[in-house]
């Protein structure tokens, strides 16, 4: 996608999903045959019920039929979230990610799974699981040691309420 219309693209759609307390993280259109996918890609500090895509879509379709920054040419168009294992390349994500276990790739090649327990403006305050029963370690990560990072998918994660009636 050009990079002409993929900011008419973001000037048209933002202020829908803003309308919507949405943040837009991607849009992407990519050919498919005769069609092009347009995806566009949401998410909010609360995550993004299916509800709310469905009337962003709506929306969206509207303005791009009325508008037509595609052209004439068919379009497909799917509004979704950044999905489970997303990656993390915003200071609002890291926030987000709070609590969740991530896994990271440092510039220098060492690799982390951790759980953020803190984020400011500087890095991250990770504590790193311990191996064979050993307690977990503390460690602070600046962003700028950081070359990727993702959430890790989970199937046994404590909720916070669960953590706190342990304690109890």
């Amino acid at each position: 996608m050009s990079t002409t219309q993929s900011e008419r693209l973001r000037e048209l759609l933002e202020p829908l999903v803003h309308e919507r307390s949405l943040d837009l993280e991607e849009i992407e259109v990519t050919p498919a045959g005769k069609r092009r996918v347009l995806r566009v890609v949401v998410d909010s500090d609360d995550g993004v019920e299916l509800d709310a895509c469905a009337e962003l879509s709506r929306a969206i379709s509207e303005v791009l039929d009325a508008k037509e920054p595609l052209g004439d040419a068919p379009y497909v168009l799917e509004v979704t979230s950044p999905g489970a294992e997303r990656p993390l390349t915003e200071l609002r994500h890291y926030h987000r990610a709070t609590g969740r276990l991530i896994k990271l790739q440092l510039h220098e090649g060492e690799e982390l799974v951790a759980r953020i327990t803190a984020v400011d403006d500087d890095g991250l305050d990770l504590e790193i699981p311990g191996v064979k029963g050993r307690k977990p370690k503390a460690r602070r990560v600046a962003f700028d040691e950081i070359a990727k990072a993702r959430v890790e998918l989970e199937f046994n994660r404590k909720s916070p309420k669960d953590t706190e009636e342990e304690g109890a």
